[in-house]
């Protein structure tokens, strides 16, 4: 089956307490080279654009445009800590804010059973991937493709190629439109959920545990890690995400349509591959990846300010993606290396996992 897998090798104290500060600045350059890109990046284009990138209508512009793309980002990181990768987090949304516009505007749904339901729905749709890739063996690209693509056709069949639209209620469009201290309530969402997945996949065993499996899923299984549950239970955790944002997408476009939501797979995907080079090099994490979107709305903001056409979003997020892709490329190759120099144990616990956890280095046939 074709996953995703990784075996980071992460600096350790010991490791750089025995190398010179210039030797520990070359060290730890991949490893928080990507947020330190980011700032350049920001003080760069306040040098270039001072009357209207340092903004404070530019922040918040940045803030809620790419939140919805975070939240899938997110999403997406789950199925990746696991060695898989779920591409319905781009096609379901389509799915999802259609859905919950339409059981509001259409069948006279509560706001709060609206996304009850729609949250449901996407949990039920994780289940089902989990299942085909876990239970049936589907390969995780083949399977979440041909179940997006379905997703996708359902709301091009429902819509009949319209846009869906009616008077919502203030209350379902205040989980986007409002603010907190200035802030998108929409980007504080994405900071809650970031928190949750951090102490869960850092902090708790079931974060370790997942890690392992993506790791070596035989030596996880043999060590007791019951493998199918857990990489159900990311398929599950990452629709239910993903069904989230289709609610917060439905509250900020106001009508359902079909031809949105595709346009948030690639990044998102490129937002969690990118944040596997940082951060945690090699091993996909969830700071890593709220600095991969970070980067890309930066970089983005910049160029759309300083007149990009219309065709720099997409172009901007498919050379950054070949470029994630070939950093984490390298940086197993050095990885690699650095492993045949150092004698491997023969018998490791689960609790060392994280130190050669996975993320998304390569793709294994």
């Amino acid at each position: 089956m074709q996953s995703i897998k990784s075996s980071a090798l992460e600096p350790t104290r010991l490791e750089l307490a025995a190398l010179s500060p210039a030797q520990k600045i070359m060290r730890l350059a991949p490893v928080y080279g990507l947020p330190i890109l980011t700032v350049f990046l920001i003080i760069l284009f306040s040098i270039l654009l001072p009357d209207t990138f340092p903004t404070v209508l530019n922040f918040r512009s940045i803030l809620a445009d790419k939140a919805i793309v975070a939240m899938l980002a997110l999403a997406a990181t789950l199925p990746m800590m696991a060695g898989r990768i779920d591409l319905t987090v781009g096609f379901g949304i389509v799915m999802w804010h259609i859905l919950a516009i339409s059981l509001q505007v259409k069948f006279g749904f509560s706001w709060p059973m609206a996304i009850l339901i729609t949250v449901l729905c996407a949990s039920l749709v994780g289940l089902f991937n989990g299942i085909l890739v876990e239970v049936a063996q589907v390969d995780a690209f083949v399977a979440t493709l041909g179940t997006g693509t379905i997703l996708y056709a359902l709301a091009l069949w429902h819509t009949e190629g319209r846009q869906i639209m009616g008077t919502l209620p203030p209350a379902f469009l205040a989980i986007n439109g409002a603010s907190v201290l200035g802030i998108p309530i929409a980007a504080i969402y994405v900071v809650l959920l970031a928190i949750v997945l951090w102490i869960i996949s850092e902090r708790m065993p079931i974060g370790r545990f997942i890690y392992a499996i993506g790791a070596n899923e035989k030596a996880a299984s043999l060590n007791g890690i019951p493998v199918r549950a857990y990489v159900i239970g990311v398929f599950v955790a990452s629709g239910m995400i993903a069904g989230l944002a289709g609610c917060v997408l439905a509250a900020k476009l106001r009508i359902g349509q079909a031809n949105v939501g595709l346009d948030f797979l690639l990044p998102a995907l490129v937002g969690a591959f990118l944040g596997s080079t940082t951060i945690k090099p090699g091993r996909v994490n969830v700071w890593g990846t709220i600095c991969g979107i970070l980067i890309l709305a930066v970089g983005i903001s910049g160029i759309q300010l300083f007149g990009g056409a219309f065709f720099v979003e997409p172009l901007f997020n498919g050379v950054t993606l070949v470029l994630a892709i070939a950093l984490a490329a390298f940086a197993q190759r050095r990885r690699t290396v650095v492993k045949g120099k150092i004698a491997p144990s023969a018998n490791v616990s689960i609790k060392e996992a994280p130190t050669a956890a996975p993320g998304t280095e390569h793709v294994r046939s």
